[in-house]
Parts: C-alpha cells; structure tokens; sequence
C-alpha cells in the first residue's frame, strides 16, 4: 500500500483548498480532545497521587470553616490512627498577585510521619523543627522563583492578617523537598507562627490528616472519628484522602461527563465533514475509478485506496492536533504550576487519540468506500 502513496496524496491535493480545510478542522479537533484531556488529568489526577492510607477530616458544613485545635489529641486517641496533624490554608501571594502560591502550615515533628513520600535530609528536618520562621518549599515552586536554602521569602497572605495589620510573613527556606509522586508546587511552614500572630482564627484549625494503620479499615476509622463529634457545635466529615481531592474537581462539575460531551460534538461534527469531503472526492472521481477496474484494479484495490485517503488525511490531522496540544499543555504547566500541580498530557492520550483517528476515519470512508465498491464500470463510463 505504501507504493500508492504518492497517487494518494495527488488525489487528496486535486482541491487543495478543500483538502486542507478539511485538515484544518481535523487538527483543531484533535488539539482541543488533547488540551480537554489535559485539564481532565489535572483536576482529577492528584485524586491519584493522595496516599491511599490517609484520611482527611473537615468541617461538616464546609472546608473553609474551621475545627477547634483540642480536636487533634481526640482523633490522635482512635485505634487505628497512627499519627495526625492539622493544616491552616495560607493563601500564599509572593511579590505580585499573579504568584498565588499553594502554601498551608504544618508541624514539622509530624509532617514527614504523615507524608513519607516528601524527601529532606535528617539535618534538613530538624532545622525546620528548631526555626519557628523556617519553611520547607517543594522543587518545582523553588525553580520557578529562584529560590535556595538559607533565603527569606515575604509571603503575603490572601486570607490572614497580623495583629499589627499586616498580612505578611517572613518565612526560611531550610530544605527543599522533592515527593517522586506528589506536589512539589507546595510551601509548608510551622503552625505556631500563623497562630501566634494572626488576628482572628486564634487556636483554629483547618483541616486534620490522619495516617492509619490498616487502608482496610478507614472507612470504620473515618466513622469512629466522626462519631467523637456527633451532635457538637462543630461536628465533622471524615474521608480519604482520595475523595477528599476528588471533591475539589467535583465542584466544577463530573469532569469526564464534561470531557465526553464536548469531545463527542466536536468529533462528530469533524465525521461530517470529513464524510462530505470524501464523498465529493469519490463522486468527482467516478470516471477514473472506473478506468482504473478496466485496467485491472479490483473492487477491492479501489476501495482500499479510497478508505486510505480517508486514514490518511484523518491521521495526519491527528497527529498534528496532538503535537500542538502538547505544546499547549507544556506552556500552560508553567504559566499554572501552582493551582495544578499534576498538569501534563497524560499518556493515554496518544493512544486514545490514535484509536479515535482510525475509528473516525474508518466511519467517515464508509459511504465513499461503499460507492467505490459498488461502481459498475460501464455504468460509470456511461456517465462520464
């Protein structure tokens, strides 16, 4: 088939202007199921980093709402809890307001417990411990401010303000950590130097993370930590850590049935003009199909050419849309790092846009290659 490419790629050039309209809305197509793709694995995707022994607990009513601080000694007490730790939602700004960055307390004797995927040295660790105002920084974040170890960085919070009025806090670098399967879009600072100086939220926390013993058991820990809080003024919601992340995406809506539905009109709308494209390529090349079955080309040789054209020019739109989706999603990791840590085209993309390329260009050449198969020759010299 490959010696016929050259009499494909002249058939397809005959309407040059209609062939590569027709491209045009193939790679367009293609690049917006790799960039819908993109976004779906970014929202949904660190659903599947979050550690399958952690639970999370929350305020019934809402995340943003706080929980007491005694809460921790109490959910510490459940069998099957093994360490626990609460975090504050810093809402951290650096220099400008374009650089919101992912930033949240943490108590640094607990924090490697409960995140063992989060790499330090040991002198790292317990430099975070001794300095009230020190921070650990993940790599990616660090790259992209040029920060280093030793350097002090004024965090303007989005949320908190200092009893003097401020809402600035200066904070160490004294490690920067790297998690081989998790967000290093992150900065983590010690508890007590929020609590200690923020005017309002005094003794609250946001949210606790409990590493347990048994991943077979969270769902009768998670019951257990929620019955402590049954009936009080601040009664609390208790699940993984992995339906905790999914939550966040769930806000904006089911993301697959969101990804499915436009994928689903764009590419039947491509299967329409490609359809007609071909179908004006065979109907105009009626006469010639029909010399080339007196010449000896079989109904099957003919139609395989036609069905060929039709891969062809489907592919190569594929294969292009794909490639500038790629470069799409690598401009907007950078510009966005912060909010999705996890942003990337995932690998399945290829492979699913492939399948969808041949399955869509199958579909389009089945009419086209139907009439090819059934021209009669003296029919179709008649005509001409």
């Amino acid at each position: 088939m490959f010696k016929y490419l050259p009499l494909l790629w002249s058939n397809l050039q005959r309407k040059r202007l209609r062939t590569w309209l027709t491209l045009a809305s193939i790679v367009v197509a293609f690049l917006l199921f790799g960039i819908l793709q993109t976004m779906r694995a970014a929202l949904t995707g660190g659903a599947d980093l979050a550690g399958v022994d952690r639970l999370v607990t929350i305020h019934k009513v809402s995340l943003i709402q706080s929980l007491p601080q005694s809460y921790l000694n109490r959910v510490r007490s459940i069998d099957g809890v093994r360490v626990a730790m609460s975090h504050d939602w810093f809402g951290g700004v650096y220099q400008d307001d374009r650089n919101q960055i992912v930033a949240m307390t943490a108590d640094p004797k607990l924090f490697f417990e409960v995140y063992p995927e989060y790499k330090v040295t040991d002198a790292e660790r317990a430099a975070w411990e001794a300095d009230r105002t020190g921070a650990i920084v993940g790599s990616a974040v660090a790259e992209r401010f040029g920060w280093k170890v030793g350097d002090t960085i004024p965090l303007r919070s989005s949320i908190w303000t200092k009893t003097d009025g401020s809402g600035t806090w200066d904070l160490k670098v004294v490690a920067i950590y790297h998690a081989a399967n998790g967000d290093n879009s992150s900065v983590y600072f010690q508890y007590d130097y929020l609590n200690e100086a923020r005017a309002f939220g005094r003794d609250q926390i946001g949210w606790i993370v409990e590493r347990i013993a048994d991943p077979d058991r969270s769902a009768e820990i998670a019951a257990r930590i929620d019955a402590l809080f049954t009936n009080s003024s601040t009664e609390t919601k208790t699940t993984t850590e992995k339906a905790f992340v999914q939550g966040f995406a769930n806000q904006m809506g089911n993301i697959g049935a969101i990804v499915t539905a436009v994928a689903s009109a764009v590419f039947f709308t491509m299967l329409l003009v490609i359809a007609n494209t071909m179908g004006q390529s065979v109907r105009e090349r009626t006469n010639e199909l029909a010399v080339m079955k007196t010449l000896g080309f079989s109904s099957f040789q003919v139609t395989a050419m036609v069905l060929a054209e039709t891969l062809l020019l489907t592919l190569l739109g594929a294969a292009i849309g794909i490639a500038l989706a790629f470069a799409v999603a690598a401009g907007l990791g950078e510009l966005i790092q912060q909010f999705f840590p996890a942003l990337g085209m995932p690998p399945s993309t290829y492979v699913i846009g492939a399948l969808l390329a041949v399955g869509l260009g199958a579909l389009a050449g089945a009419l086209p290659c139907a009439q090819a198969w059934q021209l009669k020759i003296v029919d179709a010299l008649r005509k001409a």
